[in-house]
């Protein structure tokens, strides 16, 4: 292009609703302007993202002392509480995948955040009275679900403000300090129910067997003010790129796009694995070591698994996001069998801290697994756009870089839904192994084989010399 093309592009405000114009992968447009537009919206996704998993994951604490405070659930009803948040989570995420291009990012990311504020408020007010009924529970955890389908939409919306060579750091930053949440929300909740942290606003406290207190409703009403602040932040900081304005048919070609399949069955065993033992952890150490208090431990898988994504994420976009993910999914798959090797077995206790320090090496993998496999999806569809369009017109070049963008934006978010489904799937296997078998291995062997496939995947179209599409 000639410069006096680029210039209404220097003029353009920082600030407004709407930008008209936007070109990431122009050296001097970023410079000038984009990366401060850029990182305007990424540093508002990530507090909102923040906010979405710890609603999404609420439940994993809460259950802890349902019964506590006068409810009489049984186990089985309250795992049930736990993991429905992932299915319907996982469900929303495949519509919420394509409301970006459609609703535009500012306007999606605020309402997705201030519907965050219909279970948080629910909850609160649901255990406050012990007549209750399980199917309310039910509906509520449900709507936690809210929480999980954001991840989708947001991952969408920020690859589309960043150039190539920098969205494995910038969606790394997003979903590993987003995926933060889960580890917060599960060192606060159990701190804020201790004190009536909105005195007489907040309600009573509920009254346990023993004399103490508890306020178990700030679980609920503790993200309430967050939400609502951070709400008005994406309405009046954020911004709608109408570059980025597609209809749900343009962005269903993706269901036509092999690599669409390909990386959603990657994602499910980087981000399925870490939600998924993320809410089956606990669990599994009150199963596997029955003198440890597993809310004391549980925060740590999330929080490594979140803190190490962003690294996932840049470590690939110096040395290639496929090389990367087939090795970390050795390393996952080293993981798994270290954890197999500290549980008890043949009437031995097991060794606890060998388990505890296989386990975090292995959220450390899914954490570095999200985010590698993300920086791969821009870079394949950029790659078959640019392989489709190779000696055609330069406005055809430019439409197909611009079709590349909304692909891959689509792929991140139906991927993130099929990623997601493992909030439900792994504590599901994990309770299955147990009822059959008495303990966990049956299911560990299980993904140790589904890990072996996705290097199989990873290393055929990817990684290998002569791949199909090299990332």
């Amino acid at each position: 292009m000639s410069a006096s093309k680029h210039a209404p592009a220097a003029a353009l405000p920082p600030t407004g609703p709407v930008i008209q114009d936007w070109r990431p992968e122009d050296a001097h447009f970023w410079g000038s302007i984009g990366k401060s537009i850029a990182t305007r919206n990424l540093w508002i996704s990530i507090p909102a993202l923040f906010l979405a998993f710890a609603v999404w994951m609420v439940w994993s604490t809460v259950i802890v002392r349902l019964n506590a405070i006068g409810f009489s659930f049984s186990t089985d009803q309250l795992f049930w509480l736990a993991a429905l948040p992932g299915l319907s989570g996982a469900t929303f995420r495949i519509f919420y995948s394509f409301m970006v291009p459609v609703f535009g990012g500012r306007r999606w990311t605020a309402l997705s955040t201030a519907s965050l504020l219909i279970p948080a408020l629910w909850m609160g007010f649901a255990v406050q009275d012990p007549h209750t009924p399980y199917s309310v529970f039910v509906i509520i955890a449900l709507l936690c679900g809210f929480g999980g389908g954001n991840f989708a939409s947001s991952m969408s919306n920020i690859s589309f403000f960043y150039p190539k060579s920098q969205q494995g750091t910038a969606l790394g930053l997003n979903a590993g300090l987003g995926n933060l949440g889960v580890s917060a929300m599960q060192f606060l909740v159990p701190l804020v129910i201790g004190f009536g942290l909105f005195g007489a606003v907040g309600g009573k406290p509920q009254e346990l067997a023993d004399g103490s207190q508890l306020w178990l409703q700030n679980a609920g009403f503790v993200w309430v003010p967050l939400i609502a602040a951070v709400t008005l932040a994406a309405w009046f900081g954020m911004n709608d790129l109408a570059s980025a304005r597609a209809s749900f048919s343009e962005q269903a070609v993706i269901f036509k796009r092999k690599h669409n399949w390909l990386m959603c069955w990657l994602y499910l065993a980087t981000f399925g694995s870490f939600i998924g033992f993320a809410a089956a952890f606990p669990l599994l150490i009150k199963q596997s070591f029955p003198a440890v208090n597993p809310l004391q431990f549980a925060f740590l898988g999330p929080l490594v698994g979140a803190l190490v994504r962003p690294l996932g994420g840049w470590i690939s976009d110096k040395l290639g996001g496929a090389r990367v993910t087939l090795w970390n999914f050795v390393l996952m798959i080293a993981a798994v069998f270290g954890v197999i090797a500290f549980l008890p077995q043949a009437g031995q206790e097991g060794n606890f801290y060998g388990f505890l320090a296989m386990f975090m090496l292995l959220f450390v993998t899914t954490g570095i697994g999200n985010g590698s496999t993300f920086r791969m999806i821009p870079v394949i569809f950029r790659t078959l756009h640019e392989r489709w369009s190779a000696g055609k017109k330069a406005a055809e070049r430019e439409e197909a870089l611009k079709s590349a963008g909304k692909e891959s934006a689509a792929v991140l978010g139906f991927s993130s839904a099929i990623g997601a489904f493992g909030a439900f799937f792994i504590p599901k296997t994990f309770g299955s192994s147990i009822a059959l078998t008495g303990g966990p291995e049956m299911a560990l062997y299980l993904f140790v084989g589904y890990y072996l496939s996705c290097m199989f995947v990873t290393w055929w179209w990817y990684s290998r010399k002569g791949a199909e599409t090299p990332c």
